[in-house]
């Protein structure tokens, strides 16, 4: 990419897309399209029809989703499948009308079966049964990877998909109902802390085993696998499986990730388990050999990260009190 190349964002404004929007920025690209949901409906195919006819971005990057954790994935699961299906759709189909040069799709790894072989390699997508606790947005996650690589083989364009592990990071969502297992214990940790709270209470039994990485980290990788030569792309991955995971191939318990973010909020109160709350998949560890073969690798351990999000954290929470 060139640095005048006029690159969309779409989600820029939340926990990816702003990482991505700050890499972007800060290697010197200065043509970035971004349009908030006010000002353009992402699952409005008339609306998205016609920015990509004005606007005739270079390069897409597909940031937008809508996200969460259990709990908001088990009582909303229309909303995930329908949003997520319709903002990719959109998308993906006026990038292909508008002759965009390059495409990024970002997914999950919750699209691979909840019972799988550890640690999850690509061809392992679509070969057994999906967590039930977040099958709608996983299933959405699944038809825009298909969607780009059906997209490549009828017409021949260069659209990308990209398997992000479990993320967090600066910008997070740390709102109970809706955030995911880390900004959800720094928000519980915190407010225990400073209302000196004795206990706080952690979703599951914490034998549950995940793969985290920095959203800063994963920023990098988007843009390195986007920047790729089509050839040195297309030899790493294959028409029916061209997605390719980003993590850090370490895994983690809840348990373990629960005491670290604890002693980095610095509680001093008893950590406690509800082993009546589901787990979701008992294990998720994503196999990186084939970003790796390309040249690519994490730089930012779990407690440097957690350091860095909770700084971020403390500075919005000085600012916003409804943290």
């Amino acid at each position: 990419m060139n640095l005048d190349d006029k690159i969309y964002i779409a989600g820029h404004n939340g926990l990816v897309g702003s990482a991505i929007l700050r890499y972007l920025k800060k290697g010197g690209y200065t043509n970035l399209l971004k349009m908030s949901h006010q000002d353009l409906d992402l699952v409005n195919q008339e609306q998205v029809n016609h920015f990509f006819s004005k606007e005739k971005p270079d390069y897409v990057i597909i940031a937008a989703a809508k996200v969460g954790g259990i709990l908001a994935n088990n009582s909303y699961p229309a909303n995930f499948i329908y949003e997520n299906i319709m903002i990719q759709t959109n998308i993906i189909n006026a990038a292909h009308k508008n002759n965009v040069k390059r495409l990024l799709f970002l997914g999950s790894s919750c699209i691979y079966p909840k019972l799988t072989e550890q640690p999850i390699k690509e061809n392992k997508l679509l070969t057994g049964e999906l967590e039930s606790t977040n099958e709608p947005y996983a299933i959405a996650k699944i038809a825009g990877i298909k969607l780009c690589e059906s997209f490549n083989r009828q017409y021949n364009t260069d659209f990308r998909s990209i398997m992000p592990t479990n993320l967090y990071g600066i910008n997070d969502n740390f709102d109970q109902m809706n955030s995911h297992v880390i900004p959800s214990l720094i928000d519980r940790f915190h407010k225990a802390k400073i209302n000196n709270k004795s206990n706080v209470t952690v979703w599951g039994t914490g034998n549950a085993v995940r793969d985290f990485l920095y959203v800063d980290d994963m920023a990098e990788a988007a843009i390195f696998v986007l920047s790729l030569d089509e050839k040195v792309y297309r030899s790493n991955t294959q028409p029916m499986s061209s997605h390719i995971n980003i993590g850090t191939g370490v895994g983690v318990t809840i348990r373990e990730v629960a005491l670290t973010i604890k002693d980095v909020v610095g509680f001093s109160g008893e950590l406690c388990f509800d082993s009546n709350m589901p787990d979701g998949m008992p294990k998720k560890i994503s196999d990186i050999a084939r970003l790796s073969d390309m040249g690519w690798r994490h730089t930012t351990n779990l407690t440097e990260g957690l350091k860095k999000t909770y700084d971020w954290y403390l500075r919005s929470f000085q600012s916003n009190q409804n943290l």
